[in-house]
């Protein structure tokens, strides 16, 4: 269960994505709070459904905006993962799963997915290019 400045962070995420200039800023990380709180911008390729790796977060929630483009997503619980692909590594925060997503959903631009420490998630699933920006919200926050 998130604690109420977990809650307030994510709040405060949300608040950073409704800026103006959100669409402006280059690609790379962006503190918000230290590393409570921060954002990643990012102009990738998709890689497909195919393609799409399920990946999980300890230390972490994703808020994922879509800013420009075609973003489509995997998700399945984590505690239904069985294919191990990359061991959990702290110092990412990043642990893999090779197991294919039982649901998929498109992202529209303008629009976000939040993932907890209990998602498993396959982001870049679409095909084409999409411009994203990634909130990190310390869950210990």
């Amino acid at each position: 269960m998130l604690g109420r400045k977990a809650i307030d962070a994510v709040i405060h995420g949300l608040t950073f994505l409704q800026r103006a200039s959100i669409v402006s800023l280059p690609d790379g990380k962006h503190e918000i709070d230290g590393q409570r709180l921060f954002a990643i911008v990012a102009h990738d390729q998709g890689r497909g459904r195919e393609g799409a790796i399920l990946e999980y977060h300890r230390k972490y929630i994703d808020i994922q905006y879509v800013v420009s483009g075609s973003e489509c997503i995997g998700w399945q619980s984590l505690e239904s993962c069985q294919q191990p692909k990359q061991a959990y590594l702290s110092d990412t925060d990043c642990g893999l799963y090779a197991d294919r997503p039982p649901s998929w959903f498109e992202l529209p631009p303008q629009s976000v997915a939040i993932f907890f420490p209990e998602d498993a998630h396959a982001p870049l699933a679409s095909n084409g290019s999409v411009h994203k920006v990634v909130v990190k919200v310390a869950v210990d926050y």
